[in-house]
């Protein structure tokens, strides 16, 4: 992975913050766009494409960038681009126009979920662990790096989760600004890539369960407590709370996913 290309656009350790997150809107990341690696670089493209449609980062009705600079910042060929285009048309995620004003848009609707594979039942539990891994360092991380400014528009994104606790779409929009929003906040391109990994993960999997407003609730009182712990710079207290929240979703998925 080309991370240096990325790692350069974004703002260095210790210096002043780039923000992407805003109340109630969150803009993609430069990890959304960053270089995908030469030898899978069709497959990635349309992983990295799908998995920020899928999270809201490119949110329905959106235009994607023009070819020519997506072709620029993911590093790949207008062939290898327009092939992965192609396969996330097929599927529903995105179309496109001619004519003034045309262009690639995300779809509005989004195609409806599949069931829950045999697969994704057996390893629901590894996904969690995988996304333990990340959350826990994202939270000693933006302990010691997060700016005040941005940790004010991680409130707002808190607040906005609160007014959102009977409509569950707009409550998981705000869920993955959230913590994506976190990651960001440790000046690691890495880390944000890998928390929209997981985060991918993690909607593919509630996508089957119920969400009672009182558990939202209870989930957002997390997040309270965790931006508390990250502004007071106790990375200790925020991995405490971030595994407690982590811990609460893995209690839900059991008792609500399906046997397999």
């Amino acid at each position: 992975m080309t991370g240096r290309v990325a790692g350069a656009r974004s703002a260095a350790r210790g210096s002043e913050p780039r923000f992407s997150v805003a109340s109630g809107t969150l803009m993609p990341p430069d990890a959304v766009f960053a270089p995908v690696r030469s030898q899978t670089a069709f497959e990635e493209t349309v992983d990295r494409l799908g998995t920020a449609i899928k999270l809201g980062l490119l949110p329905p009705g959106s235009r994607l960038p023009a070819e020519r600079e997506l072709c620029a910042r993911l590093g790949i060929a207008r062939s290898t681009l327009r092939q992965a285009l192609i396969a996330l048309t097929q599927s529903g995620h995105v179309f496109a126009t001619r004519g003034r004003g045309g262009g690639t848009f995300v779809a509005d609707p989004l195609p409806p979920a599949d069931p829950p594979s045999p697969t994704m039942l057996e390893q629901w539990r590894e996904m969690c662990d995988q996304r333990l891994s990340v959350e826990l360092g994202v939270a000693v991380l933006a302990a010691e790096r997060a700016h005040s400014q941005e940790l004010d528009a991680l409130d707002d994104v808190a607040a906005s989760l609160e007014r959102a606790l009977d409509d569950f779409p707009a409550y998981r929009q705000a869920d993955i600004r959230l913590h994506v929003g976190l990651a960001e906040a440790t000046r690691s391109t890495r880390l944000v890539r890998a928390m929209t990994d997981v985060q991918g993960q993690m909607t593919d999997l509630i996508a089957y369960i119920a969400h009672p407003p009182e558990v939202l609730a209870s989930s957002n009182a997390q997040h309270r407590r965790l931006l508390a712990a990250v502004r007071e710079r106790d990375g200790a207290r925020a991995v405490r709370v971030m595994t407690e929240h982590l811990h609460g979703t893995e209690h839900i998925l059991a008792g609500l996913l399906p046997e397999r």
